[in-house]
């Protein structure tokens, strides 16, 4: 069950960062992030997080 947690994790923050980022962009309506620059921005650098998370999360479970 090593890295488990860091994949959960990495893929939660990937989609959470997709929706903040199509939300900030105004393809998502009826939200107070709804074309707030701020989400268009802070989007990507989540899911870019969520990435590296995912990256570690299979090389720990490859070297088990």
């Amino acid at each position: 069950m090593r890295g488990w947690l860091p994949l959960t994790l990495g893929l939660l923050a990937v989609v959470v960062g997709a929706v903040w980022t199509v939300q900030g962009l105004g393809y998502v309506t009826g939200s107070l992030m709804t074309g707030q620059r701020i989400w268009a921005v802070l989007g990507p650098l989540v899911s870019l997080a969520g990435l590296v998370v995912l990256w570690f999360g299979l090389r720990s479970r490859r070297r088990s």
